[in-house]
């Protein structure tokens, strides 16, 4: 007998399979127990704990702090790759508009591995600015565009992610309250940035959206001057990518 209660009805044919997808499903209402996963699944004990750990070997499931089962961070990499077409196409206009209400450079990141990497870009059309071209590769050990796409991680990707930044643990938690980050010459001398997050299916977060210039104009509080419109621009961007989900 394999639990307390049957697998959904629904199955696939593929008796594997639809375990396991009753595992990530259950998930799905937030961290469990290996107690939890056997009561919400109907799966023997055993089962439930040989799928899990097969599932965080392939990142699907990860733990947090207290051993709990939790969604793992391949779930979301595969959102941001289903929903990459919706994100780009939504990102020309919204950049755009971005860049003529702030006057600055707009730009939209994806977390790949260790860099973030700009995916599309609205440029200033004249005088002093900071260029971040498509395709440009940067460290996330420095900027608000890295801050936002790191405030939101699970604990110890953040705490590995940590380790050798410009920013802390406090300045990510500034940014989960506030709901945006601001650098001042932590990427690069002279410029200043300000990002807020992109989310995706399950609210996770799957980009950032920046304005970055001089700090002759953005001065020493960016985000005083721009995080409403950069907050605003990632809702647009955030609203564009659910609808197509």
């Amino acid at each position: 007998m394999e639990g307390a209660r049957p697998l959904d009805s629904g199955s696939s044919g593929v008796g594997v399979l639809d375990k396991a997808a009753a595992v990530l499903s259950a998930l799905e209402a937030g961290p469990a127990t290996l107690a939890s996963l056997v009561s919400a699944t109907g799966l023997a004990r055993p089962t439930a704990h040989r799928l899990a750990v097969a599932l965080e070997h392939h990142r699907l499931v990860s733990r947090d702090m207290q051993g709990r089962f939790i969604l793992g961070p391949r779930l979301s990499e595969l959102a941001v790759a289903a929903g990459e077409d919706r994100l780009l196409a939504a990102a020309g206009p919204v950049l755009t508009h971005l860049r003529d209400i702030t006057g600055e450079s707009a730009q939209l990141y994806r977390r790949q591995g260790d860099m973030r990497v700009c995916v599309a870009a609205a440029e200033r059309l004249s005088g002093l600015r900071d260029t971040v071209p498509v395709g440009t590769a940067l460290p996330m050990a420095a900027g608000s565009g890295a801050q936002v796409l790191l405030a939101w991680e699970e604990p110890d990707r953040m705490h590995r992610g940590l380790q050798g930044a410009r920013y802390t643990a406090t300045t990510l938690a500034g940014v989960r309250r506030r709901g945006w980050a601001q650098s001042v010459a932590e990427r690069e001398m002279g410029v200043a940035s300000v990002s807020a997050p992109v989310r995706g299916p399950n609210n996770r977060v799957i980009a950032a959206v920046s304005v970055s210039g001089p700090i002759e104009r953005l001065t020493r509080q960016p985000g005083k001057l721009h995080g409403e419109a950069v907050v605003e621009a990632a809702a647009r961007l955030s609203e564009a990518v659910k609808r197509g989900s």
